[in-house]
């Protein structure tokens, strides 16, 4: 614009001899030069009207004006029989922007970025603008680690005054990490502290990682993880005293230099509290994660805060505060520490708002909500509030404002926001799995129906082993205070020959009404009743045991089937879980019917959190089953072990007793297992969460009626696994190497299933 204003000025003044009349009252005015820019337009612009006196005054103004637009090249005045007249020349307009070359960054991506600086087709040529265009251009390649782009602009002028521009990149080769060095560290080796950092040189999972490339964000989050590495440690006066970046000429190669001071280890000597204690000190005294004697620590001191906050927060302090003030004795090396509580104003919750839910019924929202309009302000109670809305999974976000009452200083408003996510899915395809190869599969579901919480689905399965045609409805809150109701009805073809399990096969056809109470907030018990019909089919080489089993008993059998569960979960997320607690007991009875038996299963997994990203699992599995009334437990009841389900490495319901006749797995009636896992995220996935690794050791084994429960007998197996919630379904891959099979067992190191399997 300032550039315009000159270019007006200077034309102005090299014109004045062109303009320099006596005044006269204007006639008309008539525009010649126009093509584009509608006539309307510079008569908008001009500071006289016709039967107005025109002057040398008004003639610059004029002038000025129509350069200040950026619409035109050159302006001229000229006068003809008191009839004014505007010469203009119009700048080009765009007619296209293109780009040749461009890999690292999609070319619409960066039309709309340009379109915000009002470089677009249509708009008025700009050469100032294009020159800014490619500088951003280059500086975006430049974050990419790519220092040898260059970029060529070429202006191509069009008929009808237009012009097209091409930007010609040519990317060059991605400038590596040759090295990083730190400078000044003598406590910890520079191995440990490059640890801390998340660039480095190339190794063999940079290629996808990338973080080889330079990036400054990425450096200066590296130094900030460095900080807080010693400030955890004590290191109080630690200091990045500088950083050096260079490149190589041939602009291939960058080496980073890290110049740091350490300083002194401090402990700490003493933590108090001050200020407004309104809370027992013997309550707030034991949040404090910092200890007197202890290594100064500021990720435990910062907790320490939170956690005192929080606490305050249960008492209707929505904003109390809580700040550590530091005395530093540098002559001895320790620190010590006053936490000032400052509590603020006690405070209630005038209303709660829900936003977000277009869909989604109110009332589902806030059934789950355990903080009460009209009550005091409680922070565990929202925070609960929080997690059992997100873990209705009807909504991809969930966050929580509370904002202080104009003119009351007591109230708080609170406003749960959610964002709505897809809860229906239809699925048509085909699924994969190491024991079934190909399956069609169908299913339609939908858990928010109608946006009223219930959950209504059908599907339907054609694998080589199971078939089933299935539908299913469930409300989770049949009555006001939390009871649940579900129903379903089945359809169930079982192929065990497939599974070398003998020759036979199952025909199942059935339905059930179940139920589900919460004692609290974790715990929870379930009971339902269900009637089943199943039909054997052997065939004419099925081993003796199955063929005794069905002239004793038939081939056909009616079962009405009672159960029993209890359950308790305190896991922070169901699917990304990092920490917590699930445990689940289930008895099933069939004590009507024209077999009788029971069958007990107990399993409990255990998640403990070491850092933001790595988090162990512990899971163990005892099942037990037996008849009773003097009839055996069917055979095609019992448990079968080994396979991506539980032993991996093993081949799919492979281990345990065997037929000695067909050498067909026969199962048992008692079940061990145990699986110990690392979880990881998977290396340069980022935040999406639907990706995880595992290295694991699996265990387990079933044993028959006729044999002892003997941890000897117990397989193991050890690997790696991903679990993967794609858009087609869940996908598990595990590759696995037994650690102690014997002859006999079937091994099977690489399992996957892709696709659901109802």
């Amino acid at each position: 614009m300032v550039r315009q204003l000159i270019c007006a000025v200077l034309a102005a003044v090299l014109s004045a001899s062109a303009w320099a009349f006596d005044p006269f009252v204007v006639k008309d005015i008539r525009i010649e030069g126009i093509q584009r820019i509608e006539a309307g337009t510079v008569f908008n612009y001009l500071p006289v009207k016709v039967g107005e006196t025109f002057n040398d005054d008004k003639a610059t103004q004029a002038i000025r004006a129509l350069f200040g637009t950026g619409f035109f090249r050159d302006v001229r005045i000229e006068v003809e029989n008191n009839v004014l007249i505007v010469v203009v020349e119009e700048r080009p307009a765009i007619a296209s922007i293109s780009f040749s070359g461009m890999k690292e960054f999609e070319p619409e991506a960066v039309r709309k970025g340009m379109r915000e600086t009002s470089l677009q087709e249509g708009r008025v040529f700009d050469r100032a603008l294009v020159d800014q265009a490619e500088q951003e251009i280059k500086r975006q390649y430049l974050s990419k680690g790519k220092y040898g782009v260059t970029i060529t602009t070429t202006i191509t002028p069009l008929e009808r005054n237009r012009v097209a521009i091409n930007f010609a990149v040519d990317e060059g080769e991605v400038a590596k990490i040759k090295q990083i060095n730190i400078v000044g560290n003598k406590v910890f080796s520079e191995a440990v502290l490059l640890d801390q950092f998340v660039l480095r040189t190339p190794g063999w999972l940079t290629w996808y990682t990338k973080n080889d490339q330079y990036s400054r964000q990425k450096l200066q989050g590296d130094i900030e993880n460095l900080r807080s590495f010693y400030l955890n440690r004590g290191y109080l006066d630690f200091n990045v005293e500088s950083t050096q970046v260079s490149i190589t000429p041939d602009r291939q190669d960058i080496y980073i230099a890290v110049n740091i001071s350490e300083g002194e280890k401090y402990t700490v000597s003493e933590v108090k509290l001050g200020g407004d204690v309104i809370v027992p000190a013997a309550q707030l005294l034991p949040l404090i994660q910092i200890k007197a004697g202890e290594a100064f620590s500021r990720e435990r001191l910062n907790e320490s805060t939170k956690k005192i906050t929080e606490r305050l927060g249960v008492e209707g302090y929505a904003f109390a505060n809580a700040n550590a003030v530091p005395q530093v004795d540098r002559d001895n090396r320790t620190v010590s520490f006053t936490i000032m509580v400052d509590p603020g104003r006690r405070v209630y919750v005038r209303r709660i708002n829900v936003v977000g839910n277009s869909r989604t019924r109110d009332e589902v929202v806030r059934r789950e909500l355990r903080q009460l309009e009209g009550a005091f302000y409680d922070g565990s109670k929202l925070t609960l509030s929080k997690e059992r809305v997100d873990r209705t999974q009807y909504f991809s976000e969930v966050d929580i404002d509370t904002t202080p009452v104009a003119g009351a200083t007591d109230q708080v408003d609170v406003t749960m926001k959610v964002k709505e996510k897809p809860t229906g899915a239809m699925l048509i395809g085909l699924g994969f799995s190491s024991a079934e190869r190909v399956v069609l599969q169908g299913s339609v579901s939908q858990s928010n129906f109608l946006g009223s919480g219930n959950t209504v689905g059908g599907n339907f399965n054609t694998g080589k082993i199971n078939q089933n045609l299935s539908f299913s409805y469930t409300n989770p809150y049949y009555t006001v205070d939390g009871l649940s109701r579900g129903f379903d009805v089945h359809k169930r073809r079982t192929n065990a020959t497939s599974l070398n399990l003998g020759n036979y096969s199952t025909d199942t056809i059935g339905g059930g009404v179940n139920f589900g109470y919460p004692l609290s907030e974790q715990d929870a018990i379930y009971f339902g009743l269900s009637g089943d019909r199943t039909a054997l089919r052997l065939g004419v080489d099925s081993p003796p045991r199955l063929q005794n089993f069905a002239s004793q008993f038939g081939s056909n059998y009616v079962a009405i089937t009672g159960a029993l569960g209890w359950g308790r979960d305190t896991r922070d997320s169901a699917i990304w879980t990092t920490k917590g607690l699930v445990q689940r007991a289930n008895l099933e009875v069939t004590p009507a019917g024209d077999l009788n038996y029971y069958r007990y299963t107990y399993d409990t997994s255990w998640f403990y959190s070491f850092t933001r990203d790595l988090t162990m699992m512990l899971r163990g599995e005892i099942a037990t089953a037996d008849g009773f009334n003097k009839k055996p437990l069917p055979f095609f009841k019992n448990y079968y072990s080994g396979g991506i389900g539980s032993v991996r490495g093993f081949r799919t319901a492979s281990l345990g007793p065997r037929d000695p006749i067909d050498d067909t797995s026969t199962g048992g009636n008692r079940r061990l297992s145990g699986t110990a896992e690392l979880l990881f995220p998977m290396p340069g996935a980022g935040l999406d969460r639907s990706l995880r690794v595992a290295a694991f050791v699996d265990s387990g084994q079933v044993y028959g009626a006729d044999q002892k429960m003997r941890l000897s007998d117990l397989r193991y197996s050890t690997g790696l696994a991903l679990a993967w919630l794609s858009p087609m379904g869940p996908i598990r891959i595990s590759i696995a190497a037994p650690l102690n099979h014997k002859a006999g067992d079937k091994v099977q190191r690489g399992q996957f299933t892709l696709g659901q399997t109802f």
